[in-house]
């Protein structure tokens, strides 16, 4: 009988690691905190989220619904609306996400100074 997988990310075999790797992704935090200011239309993401194309866009809505976290409604018009939404888990995970991105909104300047007193540091050696 095999044993249960833990869920410790920190162990290599650990499934969470594949959920890590979804959620953490530039593009998938982005389009969770985007999803979380309300249902939107694809056109709508693609121009929130800047920089993104298409594909990418398509790709990482269509990993974020297979982990029940994005919700894709479909109106039967001609052509058909495509609306997204965040699931119930997918609001709960914005919910932590939003704290790190209003850290890292906060915490941007003075980040880019230590980077800048590391590099000048680096090069003096």
């Amino acid at each position: 009988m095999d044993a249960e997988p833990i869920n410790d990310v920190f162990v290599a075999d650990c499934p969470g690691r594949h959920v890590l790797d979804h959620v953490t992704s530039r593009w998938a935090t982005l389009l969770i905190g985007a999803l979380a200011e309300g249902p939107q239309r694809f056109y709508l993401l693609r121009d929130r989220i800047g920089g993104i194309s298409e594909k990418m866009l398509s790709q990482t809505l269509r990993v974020l619904a297979r982990d029940g976290l994005v919700a894709r409604e479909v109106e039967p018009d001609s052509p058909p609306k495509v609306t997204y939404r965040l699931t119930p888990l997918g609001e709960e995970l914005a919910a932590h996400l939003s704290g790190l991105i209003g850290w890292i909104a906060a915490s941007t300047d003075d980040i880019i100074t230590a980077q800048g007193r590391y590099d000048a540091a680096k090069s003096r050696s």
